[in-house]
């Protein structure tokens, strides 16, 4: 059944693209859902729908024309949309909201409703124009995606929860594992005390005094990892600084200048073990060979890293050690084997005077 209306309103509109009958014919005409509303009635009524506009809707031309468009809002359509749309109106400018509107037989859809105004030669706002397109299946695809993703990202902070506590648990057992390492190495340090005390040999005393040290450094080790907040790497630097001072003060040497070059440098915690008994190994040595017989004097460090390795090098100024005596040095062979467990290189050198122990190791990169 053709529709009967006398809708004429392009003629008073006086509108370059919406005057005369061709115009009015298009919107009657065309696929696309279309109203015109009039503000200048009271609560802005529907004056014109077309026939595209009554099928998405499910009315009839008697029951749309003079109501507000808000007859099509309902219980779930969001109020920010319609504030959105009545701010629109009251200031006369263009909007374009997704809006959830209801059907005559209580259905919804979603309406991608652009309203804008159109106005007379003066100026002054004399109809709204809006036309609607049904987006629902494009809402609904939209919705499902952002359900889907708020499941993933629930369950990525899940699993998040349980890696972080997982890490937190094995930290935990790491840091109790050194503690109690270090614990068990402070006590065989007591007891190696206790045993040279009782042991008038000199040379055997010696001897248990070169172990305690090797157990003390040991302990330090572990007493850094045990207060350390990252259980895989150990920062070499902070250590090779305080054990040169250590070495030192307890030697009771006040002689022996210190020159200290060392930056935070971080190496993997498997391997520190092994690079402190090289360090205590090192600066035991110079302490006891290059200051020997009272003799006063400088000992240096330097840690400092390149691209892909550190480099530990430790310098004295004493008589120096020939090759020969090196190489049958108990110090010397402990060297190299720790060396090789730590992926380290040491090379000895002539410093003219004095000997220079130069440690090349893989570095650990910083992480955020």
């Amino acid at each position: 059944m053709r529709q009967r209306d006398d809708w004429h309103l392009t003629d008073v509109l006086e509108y370059e693209h919406g005057r005369g009958d061709p115009f009015a014919a298009a919107v009657r005409a065309t696929r696309m859902p279309m109203v015109i509303t009039d503000p200048a009635q009271p609560d802005n009524p529907i004056v014109f729908c077309n026939v595209a506009f009554q099928r998405l809707t499910g009315y009839d031309r008697e029951e749309i024309i003079g109501r507000n468009c808000r007859f099509l809002q309902g219980p779930d359509t969001d109020p920010a949309k319609i504030a959105e749309i009545r701010e629109a109106v009251r200031d006369g400018h263009a909007v374009d909201v997704d809006l959830l509107n209801y059907r005559k037989d209580g259905t919804t859809f979603w309406n991608a409703l652009y309203l804008s105004p159109v106005r007379d030669a003066d100026g002054v706002v004399r109809f709204f124009f809006a036309s609607q397109f049904d987006v629902t299946e494009r809402v609904e695809a939209q919705n499902i995606i952002n359900d889907q993703k708020l499941l993933v990202e629930r369950e990525v902070e899940r699993r998040t929860a349980d890696l972080r506590a997982a890490l937190e648990a094995k930290t935990l057992l790491l840091h109790e594992v050194d503690h109690r390492v270090k614990n068990n190495l402070t006590m065989i340090g007591s007891l190696l005390r206790l045993q040279v005390r009782t042991i008038d040999d000199p040379s055997i005393a010696a001897k248990l005094d070169s172990m305690l040290e090797r157990v003390d450094a040991l302990a330090v080790v572990h007493r850094q990892l045990y207060q350390s907040s990252d259980i895989a790497r150990f920062d070499i630097g902070s250590f090779a600084e305080n054990l040169i001072s250590d070495v030192v003060g307890s030697s009771g040497r006040g002689d022996i200048d210190l020159d200290i070059k060392a930056q935070p440098l971080f190496v993997d915690a498997a391997n520190a073990s092994a690079l402190g008994l090289i360090l205590n190994e090192i600066l035991t040595n110079a302490v006891k060979h290059a200051f020997a017989d009272g003799r006063s004097g400088s000992l240096s460090l330097l840690v400092e890293g390149e691209e892909d390795h550190g480099i530990i090098k430790i310098c004295d100024d004493g008589p120096g050690m020939p090759s020969s005596q090196r190489s049958r040095s108990i110090g010397t062979s402990l060297i190299t084997r720790l060396a090789r467990q730590a992926n380290a290189e040491a090379t000895w050198r002539d410093a003219k005077p004095g000997t220079c122990v130069t440690i090349t190791f893989p570095k650990t990169e910083m992480r955020s």
